[in-house]
């Protein structure tokens, strides 16, 4: 009788437990499927003042669209026209104006312009960020460019998916791109940060970079990082391999996450020689 009712005592403590987990369980994937935005996106914001004031310092002129909204900055080419056009997505976290370096680089390689496009949320531009917000975004940024000479995309982290979106969707309109620790689709990173959710259920800005680069064919670089704990380098392999059209691996194996724009001068000439290469060729 003894034994009985110690096994009962203790049948309801595992079912009372078995509740309590269940409830904080609850409430912790109540709270990710709400915040989940917050999560991923990290933005700098600021005046649009406070902006210019920084942009003129390191020679940016504003970008605007039609309507006059300040939309991003670039940095032109000093020699007479025309030149190739780059279009810089940048990652989650920050803002436009603190990729610069991209601009230095590319022009120390090559005369040519290039446009640091603003994510709606983020710097001193109107909105909110999402998936459904930045594809927008930077379908206008590619509109704005127009066809009058080559665009090249430089997607790097969250703006990879960016990049992919833009590449596939309007193929006949990009010369080039480069993701910059890119990922094959935003769930299955989620899911590798957060092993105990069911993340692909969850998340709604999936950003599905293979699906949409399957539909473009130009040339593709892939730079992926030996350290990087953000978005380990698997996940960009993955994309890199998925990619059937002309493709270019680069890995630095001593670099972390954020460490990859900063290549020397002969990597960013590697880099425009092989988007000018002939097309068709395979550089694996």
């Amino acid at each position: 009788m003894g034994s009985n009712i110690s096994q009962s005592k203790w049948g309801r403590r595992g079912v009372r437990l078995a509740i309590i987990l269940a409830v904080i369980y609850a409430g912790l994937l109540l709270t990710v499927f709400l915040g989940q935005r917050s999560f991923l996106y990290h933005p700098y914001r600021a005046s649009a003042e406070s902006f210019t004031k920084t942009a003129q310092s390191q020679r940016l002129e504003t970008w605007q669209n039609a309507a006059g909204e300040l939309i991003g900055w670039k940095h032109t080419a000093q020699g007479k026209g025309p030149h190739d056009r780059i279009l810089i997505l940048h990652g989650n976290a920050g803002c436009a104006i603190d990729r610069v370096d991209y601009a230095g680089s590319l022009q120390g390689a090559e005369e040519c312009d290039v446009y640091l496009l603003e994510y709606p949320g983020f710097g001193a531009r109107a909105g909110s960020p999402s998936q459904e917000s930045l594809f927008q975004a930077a379908d206008e940024a590619l509109t704005l460019l127009g066809k009058d000479t080559p665009v090249y995309l430089i997607g790097e982290s969250l703006g990879t998916g960016v990049a992919a979106y833009l590449a596939g969707t309007h193929p006949d309109a990009v010369a080039g791109v480069l993701l910059v620790a890119p990922y094959h689709n935003m769930a299955d990173v989620a899911q590798h940060h957060m092993p105990l959710f069911p993340v692909s259920w969850m998340l709604w800005d999936k950003f599905p970079s293979a699906t949409y680069l399957s539909k473009y064919h130009g040339r593709v670089a892939v730079l992926v990082a030996g350290q990087d704990v953000v978005i380990p380098n698997r996940f960009g392999r993955q994309l890199y391999e998925s990619y059937a059209g002309p493709k270019k691996l680069w890995e630095n194996p001593l670099a972390g996450h954020n460490d990859l724009p900063d290549e020397p001068a002969e990597w960013w000439r590697e880099l425009i020689g092989f988007w000018k290469a002939g097309t068709g060729a395979n550089f694996e």
